[in-house]
């Protein structure tokens, strides 16, 4: 035939007619066109397999999108294997085997083609074929949307994937697309899939949104680069490395994910540029495994949905942040594992509602010249092999500035901690730590509070305005160990005085214009003006406070238990003055039962009984319970611990609903600082303080069953049994007499059957319902007889069944 246009128009028969002659079908067009023919094909729905080989242009009529529909049965509908262009096609795919529109050789446009299939993909590039697929969209549920397959290429502009069943563009076996300005989205696998050595992708200006999994998935040492583009609302990670995968994100958003925003792990790469990541459920990045490594510049992490650190670092990998912003976090930077490393330079971490960096098991975090404040603790280096250094950082609005605790062993120079609630720095617990040239100023509580002997080293270091003192240095730890402090000042204008660990403390002169060096180890809070001493109140003597325990009302099982250990102890303090071998007895127990059947009360007078038997020096009750423990945050956990435990030195620590501190569904509860911290006072302090725990007897068997630290220290368990009806009226007389009252006749019968039918549920208080009652007959008494002119004294004392209040 001619060179020239070929047109091809519908006229409604079953024949197809070109100026020049007329075909049986468009297939058969196709097959008279030559290289440069435009085919323009009427509207209507065609049922063919069609296959352009030559450089023609298929198009549906002007002004008429979507009239034409390619629409076979089965096969692939529309097939290019030449530099064509197909433009304003409406092409239906039914074969789940087969793409519904496949490239697979040359350099074709495809423009304004809708493709609406239940297809393996809507539209596949496979090989040396290089199109340029411009404002087209793939509607796949049954498959994948775009599929760039073994060397593919290609360039797609404005183009949409409104829904796949699998991923919404996939790129493997060495293909290396191009995507400008596309949409993917209600993807049921991931939104953009790069996997296979070679593969890769460049997406610029883009979003994937809606998606069923992860946003974007890169595995298999495949690359990928995306620049200003949107990733978000997925159901899974915002973004997935795996396996020697590399990323770049340059001023990307990702945002509204329910899991990690970024997780990346087994060698993978990622660069990150002025990209923000937002709203995450999880962990903004998560990074993992030895190799594998993340570089941040210029980006901001922010905003978390969850109860996750923002950045979480492990098993070996590292992270590199370099002038960024994490901000509005549960917690910001956790580094952990051997290995692992944290790399933070020129950058802010605030509004952090815990801790701001994490450093433990063997990890280890360089932070320079960065800043940290509004967060509740600022740094936390936990155990044995943590370290790392913090250089030239500011610390500001925490609660705690920087803690050391179990070994670790961080260098912290030329760092400033201001206005911390508790402590600026806070070591504990084995911690060490060199501190050089570091500065606390306006602490609400210490500047530098050092612990258990901790050997900790300290020079050249300031403290200002600090409300309980510049520097603590608590009792503990073997002789000779204990901090050492060289060329330490402070604003303190108190007596200053050397540390009780002498060979563990230098001291030198203090600047001639301070009032002072280093203030010595401190015992308590700064010493009051001198007052003439408070006279202790004499201990009573044992027979006495056993006395007082016999008068309780029932509890005739804890009495026995009392006894035996009140025998125990004093047995053996005979034994020793004797020159004998006195059995060892744990002092600390458990008491279990349910409330008001007298825990607290017992708890008071067994402590008044080992003082007056020498065994205590002063045998009074501390009361505490979940609340006074566990700080809001990691930091102020232990210390609130230490607090609670100095204050019962010499007397009775009672945790009473001690089961609260070890929760069933514990995630990562506070709780468990607590009872990390006491276990180890108590085994340093075995003979300061007696520690009871009490609550319920199935929650504290459950608490002792899953904490068997705390379940070694405790000689017994004492279960303090329900009181009976019989018992409760008995508490009744006994409250009556006390305040001069009486029990009318038939009052006593009338509470027995009270007592009998109260219901036993969880607001059932025991003595405290006892005692309850009593009030409200009071009360019910004094409605009664104000009615009465001239009362008698009867009239003012006896109480009656009419008295007690109504069962609910």
């Amino acid at each position: 035939m001619a060179q020239g246009t070929v047109q091809v128009t519908h006229t409604g028969t079953s024949r197809w007619r070109r100026r020049t002659g007329e075909y049986a079908s468009l297939a058969a067009a196709l097959e008279a066109a030559a290289d440069g023919d435009v085919l323009t094909v009427a509207p209507g729905t065609y049922r063919e397999n069609l296959v352009v080989e030559r450089a023609v242009t298929l198009r549906g009529p002007e002004g008429s999108p979507g009239s034409v529909r390619i629409a076979p049965v089965d096969g692939v509908p529309l097939t290019v294997r030449a530099s064509a262009v197909v433009q304003d096609l409406h092409v239906e795919g039914q074969d789940s085997a087969a793409p519904a529109l496949l490239v697979e050789e040359g350099t074709p446009e495809l423009l304004d083609v809708r493709i609406v299939t239940r297809s393996a993909a809507g539209i596949e590039v496979r090989g040396g074929a290089r199109p340029t697929v411009r404002r087209c969209t793939v509607d796949n549920p049954g498959g994948v949307g775009i599929a760039v397959l073994d060397g593919g290429g290609g360039v797609f502009e404005e183009c949409e994937v409104v829904a796949a069943g699998q991923s919404g563009v996939l790129v493997r076996g060495g293909a290396h697309p191009r995507l400008e300005r596309c949409r993917v989205h209600h993807t049921s696998g991931a939104g953009l899939s790069v996997t296979g050595e070679n593969s890769s992708l460049e997406a610029v200006g883009c979003e994937v949104y809606e998606v069923k999994g992860s946003g974007v998935h890169v595995t298999a040492r495949a690359t990928a680069h995306l620049t200003d583009c949107d990733v978000h609302r997925t159901t899974a990670d915002g973004v997935t490395l795996d396996t020697d995968a590399v990323l770049t994100l340059a001023d990307c958003r990702i945002h509204d994910i329910p899991e990690n925003a970024v997780d990346l792990r087994s060698r993978s790469v990622l660069t990150l540029t002025r990209t923000t990541v937002r709203q995450f459920g999880r962990n903004g990045l998560s990074v993992w495994d030895p190799g594998t490594r993340v570089d941040a510049n210029q980006c901001e992490i922010f905003d978390s949905t969850g109860d996750y650190p923002a950045v979480w670092v492990s098993d070996g990998a590292t992270a590199v942040l370099d002038s960024c912003r994490v901000h509005d976090v549960p917690d910001a930077l956790f580094v952990l594992d051997r290995g692992s490393r944290a790399d933070v330079v020129d950058s802010d971490i605030s509004q952090v509602r815990n801790t701001a960096v994490s450093v433990s098991d063997g990890a280890t975090a360089q932070l320079d010249d960065c800043r940290i404040r509004d967060a509740a603790t600022g740094a936390w280096f936990r155990d044995h092999g943590s370290g790392g250094t913090l250089s030239g950082c500011t610390v500001d609005g925490t609660q705690t500035g920087v803690i050391v605790t179990k070994g670790a062993d961080p260098t912290i120079e030329r760092c400033t901690v201001t206005s911390p609630a508790e402590a600026g720095f806070y070591v504990s617990a084995d911690g060490r730590g060199s501190f050089l040239n570091c500065r606390v100023a306006d602490s609400g509580g210490y500047g530098f509070h050092v612990i258990d002997g901790c050997r900790a080293t300290l020079r050249k270091c300031r403290t200002e305005r600090c409300a309980r003192g510049g520097y603590e240095f608590a009792e503990g730890g073997a002789p000779g160990s204990g901090p050492v402090v060289e060329d330490c000042t402070s604003d303190e204008s108190t007596g200053l005085r050397a540390p009780a660990h002498e060979t563990a403390v230098e001291t030198s002169r203090p600047s001639p214009s301070l009032s002072g060096a280093i203030p010595g180890q401190r015992t308590t809070e700064r010493e009051p003006p001198a007052t003439e001493p408070e006279a202790t109140p004499q201990a009573r003597a044992s027979k006495a406070v056993l006395g007082e325990l016999d008068a309780l009302v029932g509890l005739e099982n804890v009495k026995r238990e009392v006894r035996a250990l009140t025998d125990m102890i004093e047995v053996g303090r005979r034994r020793q003055l004797a020159g004998l071998k006195a059995a060892s007895a744990r002092r600390h127990l458990v008491f279990t039962g349910s409330p008001g059947t007298g825990k607290t009360t017992v708890a008071r007078l067994y402590g008044e009984i080992l003082a007056s038997l020498g065994v205590l020096e002063k045998g009074h009750l501390v009361e505490v319970s979940r609340v006074d423990l566990v700080g809001e945050h990691i930091g102020s956990t232990a210390i609130r611990t230490q607090e609670a435990f100095d204050r019962a030195r010499g007397g009775v620590l009672f945790i009473d609903e001690a089961y609260a501190l070890s929760p069933e569904d514990s995630g990562r509860d506070f709780g468990r600082e607590a009872i990390d911290t006491l276990v180890k006072l108590m085994e340093d302090h075995r003979e300061a303080v007696v520690v009871i725990v009490a609550g319920y007897t199935v929650e504290m068997e459950r608490f002792l069953s899953v904490n068997p630290g705390v379940a070694s220290r405790f000689s017994r368990t004492i279960t303090f049994n329900d009181y009976l009806p019989d018992e409760l009226l008995r508490i009744v007389e006994q409250q009556a007499e006390e305040h001069e009252y009486r029990l009318g006749p038939g009052a006593a019968e009338a509470l027995l059957k009270y007592f009998t039918a109260i219901p036993k549920g969880a607001a059932f208080g025991n003595g405290r319902t006892a005692r309850q009652t009593f009030e409200a007959m009071v009360e019910r008494h004094a409605g009664r007889v104000a009615q009465l002119d001239e009362p008698s004294t009867d009239d003012l004392t006896l109480l009656y069944s009419e008295d007690l209040p109504e069962l609910s």
